[in-house]
């Protein structure tokens, strides 16, 4: 092997790396509640989601399910206000816990794109007792910016199912993430 063939295996294990720890940092944003220590409100939140995406990046719900559901956000401003409407409007019940679970990754790096997909799981339990179970199929986009950082182009979501969990099925959840605490 040369220089030259290790030095882009290299590159593309290190690409790898940085595109997963992009995706599962997206991800632990998204869980409520947030476990990001020192982020005050959802406003904070949704800025640091977006500082994982690139400027022309597009944010999409597909499929039967989803697309009605979703509808699809192109540029970082329509994106914050996607999560603008999630998390700044006032929703009844409210959302006491989602937690987001990634697995089936595949990263397809080509250069400075590549694209990611995972099978994503995530528990919802509301402030009526009501739960329920979400797994969706995620097939994203990232770009190597000139700055050297992975980013988000494409996010792109589809439903696989919802069902509904029993009344209270977890009994003890926290009211908020101390896990980052100092």
């Amino acid at each position: 092997m040369t220089l030259e063939e290790l030095t882009r295996r290299v590159e593309v294990l290190e690409a790898e790396a940085e595109i997963r720890r992009v995706q599962a940092r997206y991800m632990f944003l998204c869980d409520t509640p947030n476990p990001e220590y020192g982020v005050p409100d959802d406003a904070k939140r949704i800025e640091l989601i977006l500082e994982l995406y690139t400027e022309d990046a597009v944010w999409e719900g597909v499929g039967e399910y989803y697309d009605n559901q979703f509808g699809r956000a192109a540029g970082k401003q329509a994106i914050r206000e996607h999560f603008q409407r999630f998390w700044g409007e006032k929703q009844e019940p409210a959302l006491l816990l989602n937690a987001h679970y990634l697995t089936s990754e595949q990263i397809h790096v080509d250069g400075g794109t590549a694209t990611g997909q995972w099978i994503h799981m995530q528990p919802w339990l509301f402030s009526d007792g009501r739960s329920l179970l979400r797994s969706s199929r995620l097939n994203n986009a990232f770009r190597r910016e000139p700055d050297g950082r992975w980013k988000i182009t494409r996010t792109r979501t589809e439903n696989v199912f919802v069902a509904p969990l029993p009344d209270h099925f977890a009994s003890d959840y926290p009211a908020a993430s101390v896990l980052l605490r100092p």
